[in-house]
């Protein structure tokens, strides 16, 4: 099972973004994702959450984005979108895509797998 994220970009303050990851696998397919986010990494720093959510619906959010970034998924395609708007310089960093027991059709399970990161920038 892999998941790969698209969407970062560079984008003036105020201006928004739509970061979009997918979890696609190599033979057979998925059953379920129980938990899919976003988390981000500035340099030097530990990575943090942004926002995730559940398969039923129930989200959480970071203080530092509540208000202006919105998640959201399509569980039939197995994706998961973060909506940014009102986006501030200090969102600048890389964003990873993040998935939590993810179960496959041929019961192969997975506790945890990361995307690869996607780098949003915006400037002042």
């Amino acid at each position: 099972v892999q998941l790969q994220a698209s969407g970062g970009g560079a984008v003036e303050a105020g201006g928004s973004l739509r970061l979009s990851c997918t979890a696609t696998v190599a033979t057979g397919s998925l059953r379920s994702i129980e938990i899919m986010g976003w988390y981000h990494q500035a340099p030097g720093k530990e990575r943090e959450l942004v926002a995730f959510m559940s398969s039923g619906g129930r989200t959480t959010y970071a203080d530092s984005v509540k208000g202006r970034f919105t998640i959201s998924r399509d569980n039939a395609k197995n994706t998961v979108y973060l909506q940014m708007n009102s986006l501030k310089p200090e969102d600048t960093t890389v964003y990873y895509c993040n998935a939590k027991r993810i179960t496959t059709r041929q019961n192969y399970r997975y506790v945890e797998l990361w995307g690869q990161g996607t780098l949003v920038t915006v400037s002042s």
